[in-house]
């Protein structure tokens, strides 16, 4: 067997000495493609044919399944890094940090950058001269892999982006957080939704008024002044829920991010704060369909959100919830106490904190179910996005007979009708 010339082993023991040697961001190293990499250097290291074989294998159907070269899987690890300078960072400036943290940082930027020259035709070189095979490994790329958008990386080192790097982090966040922007809270931790409703809030029409007070309240969210929580409540299809998914479209740019928190999972509201206290990014806690029965945990633990305990209220988080009903908690007719009765001396006073739990909301937006008028503004504003070649004479006339047969007015039988006639006209033109 031809052994790897000296030079190329030398490259390739740089490569793990720079590995080795990261104080901060050892998590970028983790990754399946990652650990791939490292195996095939070691492998090249010990020039042994068959794990060259093998280990380039891996690697290349790791970087395969991701769709990402090592270059930019390698920058998003870096740009995703959980470590003490990416959280320290978004709550104090570079120049407040401890300089030991700052070198550090500088230090492993240094090591990155020398991992991120390696080139996968080089790798596939020295793999064939390894295991002497008449052609080399076939080199993974990407035709129209999109560039990078963090400018630290066009510098000739790349601990001189220090700044650059720390207003990313600012700007972006990091783990899951940068990655997206709206989670879902699940047993004891955030999950990333990769999919979220794509509604925008031009696609919203009717109830100019309460969209203009959310949108003003989570433009004070947004600018760190002292935002409300908010009840949305009204009719059953009215847009609640579409308007507070839209806000995170229109506003994601900006550093908002959205948590939806089903029922089962509000006794964790306290601890879902917690986690996102001290992120420079803002929170709505979206909890839809909102009602409670009698003692119910859930109860007490939106209670403590709203209206705090001994800790301080987390000034980058809001609670926006939607519900059909006013009154919140669930009322018995045998809740109510008669004059004969004796066992509660303060049952009026119990039966109203269950009734006037709405009150704890700053900000209460009613949506009323919509009459003639507005639900055909609300179809005509629909089918103008859809750009739908149907006159209004018909399409109107097809909107009340739709919502006649279907559920009653409403935004939702609205948008219902239009995606049902979009496909109808799509599927005429193509017979046509």
């Amino acid at each position: 067997m031809s052994g790897l010339a000296a030079a190329a082993i030398a490259f390739v023991q740089r490569y793990q000495q720079q590995s080795v040697g990261l104080l901060l961001y050892q998590s970028v190293l983790d990754t399946p493609i990652s650990q791939a990499w490292l195996n095939l250097l070691d492998a090249l290291c010990r020039e042994d044919s068959a794990e060259c074989l093998v280990a380039y294998g891996v690697w290349f159907r790791a970087l395969a399944a991701q769709q990402q070269t090592w270059q930019s899987h390698l920058l998003e690890q870096i740009l995703r890094a959980e470590n003490p300078f990416s959280h320290q960072v978004q709550q104090r400036p570079v120049q407040e940090l401890p300089t030991a943290l700052l070198e550090a940082a500088q230090s492993d930027l240094r090591c990155l950058q020398t991992m991120y020259t390696c080139q996968s035709s080089q790798l596939s070189q020295w793999v064939q001269t390894v295991c002497q095979v008449p052609d080399a490994p076939i080199v993974w790329y990407l035709e129209d892999e999109p560039p990078a958008d963090v400018s630290f990386m066009t510098l000739p080192d790349w601990s001189a982006g220090l700044v650059e790097l720390a207003t990313y982090y600012q700007q972006r966040g990091t783990g899951l957080i940068g990655q997206y922007r709206v989670f879902r809270w699940q047993g004891s931790g955030l999950v990333g939704v990769p999919h979220p409703d794509p509604v925008q809030l031009s696609e919203l029409a009717a109830y100019d008024q309460p969209r203009q007070q959310l949108i003003q309240n989570t433009e004070f969210l947004l600018q760190s002044s002292a935002a409300l929580h908010v009840l949305l409540y009204g009719s059953r299809g009215s847009g609640k829920s579409s308007l507070v998914k839209a806000l995170v479209n229109a506003y994601g740019d900006r550093g908002l991010r959205l948590i939806q928190v089903d029922k089962t999972e509000m006794v964790h509201l306290p601890a879902i704060v917690e986690r996102v206290r001290h992120r420079p990014q803002k929170f709505i806690i979206f909890v839809d369909d909102l009602s409670f029965e009698d003692n119910d945990d859930a109860f007490k633990a939106l209670k403590v959100v709203l209206e705090g305990n001994v800790t301080a209220r987390a000034q980058n988080v809001v609670v926006y919830a939607t519900s059909n009903r006013r009154h919140l908690v669930r009322e018995y007719f045998a809740d109510r106490p008669r004059p004969k009765d004796q066992d509660d001396i303060q049952a009026w006073d119990t039966l109203q904190e269950k009734l006037s739990f709405s009150d704890r909301f700053g900000l209460t937006l009613t949506f009323e179910a919509p009459d003639q008028k507005t639900y055909l503004a609300i179809v005509r504003h629909l089918a103008t996005i859809a750009q739908l070649a149907i006159d209004d004479e018909t399409l109107e006339r097809r909107a009340l007979q739709w919502a006649t047969r279907h559920n009653g007015r409403s935004g939702r039988t609205a948008r219902q009708f239009i995606d049902f006639l979009t496909a109808e006209l799509s599927d005429a033109m193509s017979h046509a």
